[in-house]
């Protein structure tokens, strides 16, 4: 999304060098393109953690790209704002959010297509725009987001379990509008915490908010 800021820290890299070094096998020896979703809830570090993860790829010589879910909402932040104060059924994965067009993006990129085109979001201007993005040379793919753990087309899912009042630091360092000091957006992210609370069972790597690595599958 234009005009977000992503924030690596040392802790998003280092969760980053423990989950590339139990993937890396697998990814080299994946016959297609390696899908990965980070998610959790606002703020809780993906977009940093899904750029982490792709720096510490680099360094074993597997390009990636990242796919963020903020890009993929039916409407631009601010109109998607207001339709939610308006409508207080406007929440959700299966109701603000096109899933299906990432899903859509991931399933060529595992078919192997050379480029996808997606929409990307200008924060500062309220748009929507398209974007295409050359895969050539692509072995794996992240997708970040809230809801990316629904994604079907994932071969690892991780999870980072962290709730509104763990993400308060990140959020105000984000300075995203001024969600921090919002009532409205405050009971927002208590919503969206009961919709995913769920969705660390589909993990195969927990993070937790103390950004401590839980594999799963060992």
């Amino acid at each position: 999304m234009k005009g977000d800021i992503v924030l690596v820290e040392v802790r998003h890299q280092i969760a980053a060098v423990i989950i590339v070094s139990k993937l890396i096998d697998k990814i080299k020896n994946c016959r297609t393109r390696f899908i990965i979703s980070v998610a959790g809830e606002s703020g809780s570090g993906k977009s940093e953690t899904a750029k982490a993860i792709a720096d510490e790829l680099k360094k074993y010589g597997v390009k990636s790209v990242v796919l963020g879910q903020d890009d993929y909402f039916h409407l631009p932040p601010k109109s998607n704002d207001a339709k939610r104060r308006e409508d207080p059924e406007w929440l959700g994965p299966h109701v603000e959010v096109n899933l299906d067009a990432l899903e859509s993006n991931l399933i060529d990129a595992v078919k192997g297509k050379a480029e996808i085109t997606k929409p990307l979001v200008d924060y500062q201007n309220n748009s929507i725009e398209q974007e295409t993005i050359n895969l050539n040379g692509v072995e794996v793919v992240i997708a970040e987001g809230t809801y990316a753990s629904l994604l079907k087309n994932v071969d690892i899912r991780i999870f980072i379990a962290r709730n509104r009042l763990d993400t308060l630091e990140h959020r105000v360092k984000r300075n995203r509008g001024n969600e921090v000091n919002d009532p409205f957006i405050e009971q927002v992210l208590t919503t969206e915490h009961k919709i995913i609370a769920g969705h660390i069972q589909l993990a195969d790597f927990v993070i937790t908010k103390n950004y401590d690595v839980i594999d799963r599958n060992s």
